[in-house]
């Protein structure tokens, strides 16, 4: 008699592999057969997940094809199980299935815009925080600014592409009535999907822009990251950029590094403020 584990083990490989039999005699059968049993409930699973990824995927759907879509969505589905009871956290490697099919071989452009439909999806999802504080940050010592470090919102994502996904995401709308024409020879986009009130939203950057936030979201300070965007744009605008994404609250809270390896972040609401130390020459 095989364990409970080994035995929910096998009956989840049996659900996702119809050629496999080996837990059939331990399935109850009295009105319906062991199989129709199964049949349900991998019906169930294929269903309900494949709904999972239509609802994160709805423009690669389009691209492809309804029928087409639920084929690869079965494939998937078998390669990559659903590991949590939350649906909305179902197909983040879908890309990666993507790019790995030569059915699709022709059309290189598709894992780069299930990343972007991807980075959407999760920013729709993700959590709301206040606005960064900009009277706590005027307050930093200058002698200080250069180890600031500065977080991006938690409804963001960055995500670079060789291909103009914006664009094809874009014409992919049900609500686009305009010029359905993409013209993949205009080059590739750096994306900033953020969400600073009810829905999501796709912002084409810069590339020094792009390699600015992507520094940040890597925990690196202000200068390390000013000498990464140097070689992008020697004459990249700090000021501006901070500017920018402070007010579209993309960068929502900063830390201070003082007093060794200790860090105190601030987020508008903080009431407090650790005491200036200017060093002196």
């Amino acid at each position: 008699m095989p364990s409970l584990h080994e035995l929910q083990s096998a009956f989840a490989d049996t659900l996702l592999n119809p050629d496999t039999t080996h837990t059939l005699s331990y399935v109850a059968q009295d009105k319906i057969s062991r199989d129709q049993r199964l049949f349900i409930y991998r019906n169930h699973v294929f269903s309900s997940l494949t709904s999972a990824l239509q609802g994160a995927y709805p423009v690669i759907e389009r691209l492809v094809g309804a029928a087409f879509f639920r084929s690869v969505a079965r494939g998937y589905i078998r390669l990559h199980p659903s590991t949590s009871g939350d649906l909305e956290q179902y197909g983040d490697s879908f890309a990666e299935y993507l790019s790995g099919l030569k059915q699709v071989d022709e059309h290189t452009y598709l894992p780069d815009v299930a990343r972007l439909e991807w980075a959407y999806h999760r920013v729709y999802f993700a959590a709301d925080v206040p606005a960064l504080s900009l009277e706590m940050l005027a307050k930093v010592d200058p002698d200080q600014q250069h180890q600031l470090r500065f977080g991006l919102h938690p409804a963001s994502q960055l995500l670079r592409s060789s291909y103009p996904s914006l664009r094809i995401w874009q014409v992919n709308q049900k609500t686009y009535s305009g010029d359905q024409t993409v013209d993949l020879s205009i080059g590739g986009n750096h994306l900033l999907v953020l969400r600073p009130q009810l829905d999501p939203q796709i912002h084409d950057i810069t590339h020094d822009e792009f390699t600015f936030l992507e520094s940040l979201a890597c925990n690196k300070n202000i200068a390390d990251s000013l000498d990464l965007v140097a070689d992008v744009n020697p004459e990249f605008d700090l000021t501006s950029c901070l500017q920018k994404f402070i007010s579209n609250k993309t960068l929502v809270i900063f830390s201070l590094e003082n007093q060794g390896d200790q860090t105190r972040a601030y987020r508008k609401g903080d009431r407090t403020w650790p005491q200036s130390k200017r060093q002196k020459t």
